[in-house]
């Protein structure tokens, strides 16, 4: 082989490597996906591929169906499952899935929000409940727990209220102390036994005379 055909053999083999490796570095419009040594356009929002360009045919989309999404162009075969608002996780549907965005959850009432995930909630637990002695200082919102706190000497609450209550002074109503009041019960007031058992016995004698 003389000289000048090593030359070319030489020169050939470069130009093969050079469109090998032009082809396997070839950069996609931000508009297209790569397959192989293609580059496809993208499926629109709320579509997912159902078949590859080739040399010859453009990419062949379908529409997101059966709670499905897909909320940006794509070169995906599927689209994304849409986000299920489950009372299991305490939550409701804020806004319903479509083709083109997910579903967004709230909390149920009663509960609130223990994973939030930028605009809405993933995961949310029920408000706390206050105890018998205890009273509801902060209610419980989407955002925040119940607060409880405990009642002060000479007041009770059942776990139910706002605010304890003071017990029932039984000397103010003329009745007798029949059981001191709790933190979570009040006092009990009744009428003195003994002096009724007196006035009644006046009453009987008188009469008999």
């Amino acid at each position: 082989m003389n000289l000048r055909s090593k030359h070319l053999e030489a020169a050939s083999l470069l130009i093969f490597l050079v469109k090998v490796f032009c082809v396997n570095t070839r950069t996609c419009h931000p508009t297209e996906y790569r397959i192989g040594n293609h580059c496809c356009p993208l499926c629109p929002s709320g579509y997912r591929v159902d078949t590859h360009c080739t040399k010859y045919w453009r990419t062949v989309c379908l529409p997101c169906v059966n709670d499905t999404f897909m909320n940006l162009p794509t070169g995906l075969k599927q689209c994304l499952p849409c986000t299920t608002c489950g009372p299991d996780s305490g939550l409701k549907i804020y806004t319903s899935c479509t083709a083109t965005t997910d579903s967004l959850c709230e909390p149920l009432e009663g509960f609130y929000c223990i994973e939030p995930k930028q605009n809405h909630c993933a995961d949310a637990q029920k408000h706390k409940q206050c105890q018998p002695g205890q009273y509801i200082k902060h209610r419980g919102t989407a955002q925040t727990d119940s607060q409880c706190s405990d009642c002060s000497v000479g007041t009770f609450s059942d776990g139910t209220r706002t605010s304890c209550q003071p017990h029932t002074q039984c000397e103010s109503l003329n009745l007798q102390l029949m059981q001191p009041g709790t933190a979570s019960t009040d006092a009990e007031c009744g009428n003195d036994s003994s002096n009724n058992t007196t006035v009644m016995l006046f009453w009987v004698f008188w009469c008999l005379h």
